[in-house]
Formats: structure tokens, sequence, C-alpha cells
């Protein structure tokens, strides 16, 4: 017998339109040239709630090869409903930016949207490892790419880059606000007891508590989300 789950992602495969960028970014900058370009591109991604219930969630992470000389990128794509892996595709690019802090979008996209490319299906909701708007210029990894694609994207980062917050309660789906000169760029999030919490910011089309919420709900025994955990297996050991 087939679920509605089932149908719902054998119906999204079958009207897959792939992912690829409705705007366009440079990427041979020099890192003075790549934050002024952030500064620029700050306020295009939509910090607000777009996104209805996602049948299909795509981790994205990266990984290198060869001393950090090849990019390899990993996407993992899993059901909402039941967090079982439905697609998956990784690709390889020669590194063309060095590794500077605030930066990872342009040392990482390139490889990701080739990736994203790749899939057959059509995900909903895409979860970065990095930050989205809790970055110095409003325009973390998660922002670029949300933007790039125009689809709802959220930064999950296992540090922070930025802020202050007070430490949320030791229990499942406690968070708290994440706050930098005064706003809101995200939260502290807790997706399981006795581990430290994760750093949950909008990237594209959603806001703090949407993020909050999609977070956890892909999120099942463990301190990252199914999704972004199937991407770094790929990403890491492929």
């Amino acid at each position: 017998m087939v679920g509605d789950g089932a149908r719902d992602q054998a119906g999204a495969r079958a009207a897959a339109v792939p992912l690829t960028p409705v705007h366009a970014s440079a990427w041979d900058l020099s890192p003075a040239e790549a934050r002024a370009l952030q500064e620029r591109l700050s306020g295009r991604a939509e910090v607000r709630d777009r996104l209805g219930a996602p049948t299909l969630v795509a981790g994205i992470d990266v990984g290198f090869e060869d001393g950090g000389r090849i990019t390899r990128a990993a996407v993992a794509v899993l059901g909402a409903a039941d967090l079982q892996l439905v697609e998956s595709a990784l690709a390889r690019r020669p590194t063309a930016f060095p590794y500077v802090p605030g930066l990872l979008s342009f040392r990482e996209i390139p490889a990701a949207l080739d990736a994203l490319a790749a899939l057959a299906c059509t995900p909903d909701l895409l979860l970065a490892d990095g930050q989205g708007l809790a970055h110095p210029r409003r325009f973390g990894l998660a922002c670029h790419l949300g933007w790039l694609l125009d689809t709802p994207t959220v930064g999950v980062a296992k540090s922070r880059l930025l802020g202050e917050f007070t430490p949320p309660p030791d229990q499942r789906g406690a968070w708290a606000p994440l706050l930098d000169r005064g706003e809101m760029v995200g939260a502290a999030v807790r997706t399981r007891r006795g581990v430290k919490p994760v750093f949950v910011s909008p990237g594209h089309r959603v806001d703090v508590a949407s993020a909050v919420r999609l977070t956890l709900a892909c999120t099942d025994r463990y301190r990252l989300p199914e999704p972004s955990r199937a991407a770094h297996r790929l990403a890491s050991h492929s």
C-alpha cells in the first residue's frame, strides 16, 4: 500500500524542474570584492515566511579533496514526512576561492549549484550547512543560495559566527533568540537533550520562527537535521 507521503513524493519527482539560478552572481572575485557584493545584495533575501508544508527537503554539505584543491558538494533529498532518502547527488569542481570566514558562499556555492542541478527531483526546502541572516553583512551562504535559486532556504550551523544568546533549556525544541546589535538574526536551538544547540537562521523565504520549526521537524535522534546528516556523510566519505 502506498501512503499519502509516498504518493506526494512520486508526484513531486514526476513534475520536477531542476533547481537552477534565477539570479546571477559573480564568483571570480577577490575577498574585498566578495564582501562588497555581499553588502550590495544584503536585503535581497526575503526574511518572511513564504513556504507551506514541504514535501521534499534537501540537505547540502561541502567537503574538500586533494588538500583543498577540489570542492566536493553533496545534496541529499529526504521526504519530509518520513525523513527517508529520496535522491542524492554529488558534484566536484576545482576550488577557486580561499577559505575566509564570512565568505564561504564564494568557496562553496558553485559546486553546490552543480549538485542541485543534477537532481531529478525538486526540493521544496534547502537546509544549508552555514549561516543565513546570522552574518556580519546579513547575507550568509544560506541567504546567497536561496536568493540565487529563489527557493526557501534555512541555514543550520554547528557553531556561531556572531551574536549573543542565552543558552536555551536542556530539552528538545527549546530555543533562544540570537541577537546581533539588537536585531534577532537567528536562534540557538536545542535539537535534543544533552547536546550543544545548533544555530539556525533564515536564508530565504522563511522567518526565524519558521526556520526553527522546519529544522526541528527534520531532526530525529541526532543533533543535526537528517537531510544535513545525509549530505554530510556523502560529502565527507565519497
